[in-house]
């Protein structure tokens, strides 16, 4: 797949075009995991209307169009 002329073959590449994108002048923090999702994991109803908080929608733009706010240093330590 192509990306401004860049063939992003590999995770290598893709991390390191990801390391130099930004928002409003923000680089963002990229990791590479190789961790293997769960499924079926789901969080509590407190986590979920944590994590909901953060949500913003736009009414003009399509539901799952979102805008999520950072979350604040004392929500950390979500149980999953």
């Amino acid at each position: 797949m192509p990306w401004h002329g860049a063939q992003l073959i590999d995770a290598e590449t893709r991390l390191e075009w990801a390391k130099r994108m930004t928002w409003k002048g923000l680089h963002p923090v990229v990791e590479l995991s190789r961790k293997v999702s769960n499924t079926g994991v789901s969080l509590s109803k407190a986590a979920m209307r944590a994590v909901a908080a953060r949500l913003e929608r736009h009414p003009l733009l399509p539901k799952w169009d979102i805008l999520i706010h950072p979350a604040s240093t004392d929500e950390v330590g979500y149980s999953f």
